[in-house]
């Protein structure tokens, strides 16, 4: 008996009879920077990248890690957007960018948040560190912690602001993650990273420009974080969500993209050269949806249950990209243990769903989990399955 097999699920997107095979993925145009990354994080696919898994100091977009704790302390009622932190000596003089807060000072916390975003406000970022955590150094040490729940596994993390130290270094693909992962996590509270301008009262009035000069340049850019020291030079981490035909209307009918740009020259160039590149990846790539929200890619029989199949596929359901006007043809595969026994819950991993082109290329595999819960049977439905196997 075979253990594993291969089930057609009957998904091909036949709109022509004849697909041409992709010649080669297209190629990304020469981008300014040290390394780079570009995800569709509609689908999760990497569209392009450069030395992605190559160390680097983090400068500012450290704070990434740094709001995504104080996120999480907001969403378990840990801490209130009305609470005021007050403002250590430590905080006070911290050097580079800052929201010039000082120790008279009781800051509530969504300004101090305003700060660490819209001026990259490094005594913004340690007073929110100390509020949060009681210390800095405790608060690093959370950090750590989130990175390797993550998967971030090329992340260390030596401060919360990103001030060069020995150590403190991510990769392009690690930012990828961290930045998927605060959109997805956080919706409530990444619109943050879209605001242009903002100074605290009785702050200098220069100092509230946002310095993502994407947000000024590009109206379907939101966000998210800049960064830079001399060491790590001019860095970006953007996002932008345009809407994309034949997916739907609303936020479901749109597709984002996040481009994690390190080592440009300049502000300019990282925000040039960020732009350059999500352009690209919009006009390079088409995207499809082969399956709707928990819409079944496979109902295979499943033994010894309550009902007579399963339900695998996809809660969100399934949207991949494909090089521009190779959408037609694509064909679908479900690979699935053999055989199913109950009981499966739903939300179980249970399968890949395999989507290749007319031709047989592989465009990108996703795994599939079981849409409705099936329940064991009773002993009789269970001895009668079992007597069925054996003879299968």
């Amino acid at each position: 008996m075979t253990r594993f097999r291969s089930l057609i699920a009957g998904l091909a997107l036949s709109l022509a009879s004849l697909v041409p095979a992709w010649a080669q993925m297209p190629q990304p145009p020469e981008i300014a920077a040290r390394s780079y990354l570009l995800l569709d994080v509609t689908t999760g696919q990497v569209l392009a990248s450069k030395e992605p898994d190559a160390p680097v100091e983090p400068a500012s977009l450290t704070k990434l890690m740094s709001a995504y704790l104080v996120f999480d302390a907001l969403r378990a009622g840990k801490i209130t957007l009305t609470q005021t932190f007050g403002v250590s000596e430590r905080a006070w003089k911290m050097p580079g960018s800052r929201m010039f807060i000082e120790p008279r000072m009781q800051v509530p916390v969504e300004d101090l948040i305003k700060g660490m975003i819209v001026q990259s406000g490094n005594d913004a970022t340690v007073a929110l560190a100390e509020g949060v955590a009681g210390s800095v150094e405790r608060f690093v040490e959370l950090m750590n912690q989130q990175a390797k729940a993550l998967g971030m596994t090329a992340t260390s993390y030596r401060n919360v602001e990103g001030l060069t130290a020995p150590g403190h270094t991510t990769t392009a693909r690690d930012l990828a993650t961290l930045a998927t992962r605060l959109m997805n996590d956080f919706p409530q509270y990444v619109g943050y990273y879209s605001i242009q301008r903002y100074r605290y009262p009785g702050t200098p009035a220069t100092n509230d420009t946002n310095r993502n000069l994407l947000l000024f340049r590009d109206p379907t850019v939101d966000g998210l974080k800049t960064g830079h020291t001399d060491a790590a030079g001019y860095c970006l981490v953007a996002t932008a969500r345009r809407p994309v035909p034949g997916l739907g209307d609303g936020p479901a009918g749109q597709r984002r993209l996040v481009s994690v740009m390190l080592g440009a020259s300049s502000e300019n160039a990282r925000a040039a050269e960020s732009q350059k590149l999500l352009n690209w990846g919009y006009t390079a790539f088409d995207t499809v949806r082969l399956l709707a929200a928990n819409q079944p890619a496979a109902e295979p029989r499943i033994w010894k249950g309550k009902a007579d199949t399963a339900k695998l596929g996809r809660a969100e359901g399934v949207v991949v990209s494909v090089p521009a006007g190779q959408g037609a043809g694509l064909k679908s595969t479900v690979v699935r243990p053999d055989p199913l026994v109950a009981p499966l819950q739903k939300g179980q991993p249970l399968g890949t769903l395999r989507v290749t082109t007319a031709a047989g290329q592989p465009v990108v595999e996703v795994p599939l989990t079981v849409l409705e819960t099936v329940e064991e049977a009773g002993i009789f439905g269970r001895a009668w399955d079992a007597i069925r196997l054996w003879i299968q």
